[in-house]
């Protein structure tokens, strides 16, 4: 299940049919124009169509192929496993079993990535929670931050 909050819905419905310059779709893609370009010459992405004049335009179904690969990527794919995913897409629906596949591993090691950031974020409530009653009652020669465990260390 794909989660889509309210601000990328709204700007997925306002994306054209057609997309009239490499600018304007860095602009509803959030790459740059050089990072598409570069996207493009590695085979990540496919080569835009060109109008007679030799401008780049782009499909509304291309622009949301970039913004998938944007999220791919913001969750830690690689370009390489991002660009095999594509070819595996390319190929047709006989490879959607081997993508499902690729998707649920990836999917996986993001849910260890949330777990371990979330053990993080404790930590550091924790130690703010700390900090925030040392400034109301200052004790000075106190550098412990775990009440159980005394440190001699004073980061910890």
């Amino acid at each position: 299940m794909v989660i889509v909050t309210i601000k990328e819905w709204d700007t997925l419905q306002e994306i054209p049919e057609t997309i009239t310059s490499i600018s304007q779709a860095a602009e509803l893609t959030g790459l740059t124009e050089d990072t598409i370009r570069y996207y493009e010459r590695i085979g990540l992405l496919p080569y835009a169509e060109r109008r007679a004049n030799g401008h780049r335009f782009y499909s509304r179904d291309q622009v949301l192929g970039i913004i998938f690969l944007t999220r791919l990527k913001a969750t830690g794919m690689t370009i390489e496993e991002m660009k095999h995913y594509r070819e595996l897409s390319m190929q047709g629906n006989s490879t959607i079993p081997i993508r499902h596949s690729l998707l649920e591993k990836h999917n996986q090691k993001i849910q260890q990535e949330i777990s371990r950031l979330m053990e993080t974020q404790k930590i550091i409530e924790y130690k703010l929670s700390h900090y925030r009653d040392l400034s109301t009652n200052p004790d000075l020669s106190d550098t412990n931050c775990n009440p159980t465990t005394p440190s001699t260390n004073p980061l910890f």
